[in-house]
């Protein structure tokens, strides 16, 4: 979503009310991405807070007005990030379980393959796969959030779908030769 840039540039000037705007507008985004890392909706909560608290608190320091989304989404991979090295703990998937328990378990093994698949990828291939395929960003801020070029942001997207892919092979394809003749 991009952003008035005269309000960022309030906001980096300054203006408390303009800032709080800014992140009310991004508190949805920013709080599935925190979730996506952390897995549950606690830890979830304090990242989003963490990133609010340190956006307000760094905001002068943002050099580019039209960056202000991908600096934000930065902060928030940042601190879910340090949060799961922290904690090192076994992330628990909640909202799958509870899907299981409402019997909506069609898909779900899916869902459920692609999630594990995803949390076993390493750190760099599952954020650049989460921020463009769950939060559709392109590949141009992708590299700004990361602050890497866009050649590894695409080497990181084509490598970790090639791992997911390994990864849930035998599951979802049927490996037998067939005769078409």
């Amino acid at each position: 979503m991009q952003h008035e840039e005269q309000s960022v540039v309030e906001a980096i000037q300054g203006d408390k009310l303009a800032l709080q705007q800014l992140l009310k507008q991004e508190k949805e985004k920013l709080y599935r991405m925190a979730y996506v890392y952390v897995k549950n909706e606690e830890d979830a909560i304090e990242v989003f807070q963490q990133t609010v608290l340190q956006a307000m608190e760094s905001i002068n320091q943002l050099r580019e007005p039209i960056y202000f989304s991908t600096w934000l989404t930065r902060i928030c991979i940042n601190n879910a990030i340090a949060m799961l090295k922290k904690q090192k703990k076994i992330v628990v998937m909640d909202e799958i379980v509870e899907q299981l328990v409402d019997g909506r378990s069609e898909d779900l093994a899916q869902k459920l393959d692609i999630a594990d698949a995803l949390s076993k990828l390493p750190e760099k291939y599952k954020t650049t796969i989460l921020l463009r395929f769950y939060q559709d960003f392109s590949v141009n801020q992708i590299a700004n959030v990361l602050d890497c070029p866009e050649g590894t942001v695409k080497t990181n997207i084509h490598r970790g779908l090639s791992l997911l892919k390994q990864s849930i092979k035998g599951v979802y394809s049927d490996d037998r030769k067939r005769d078409f003749n």
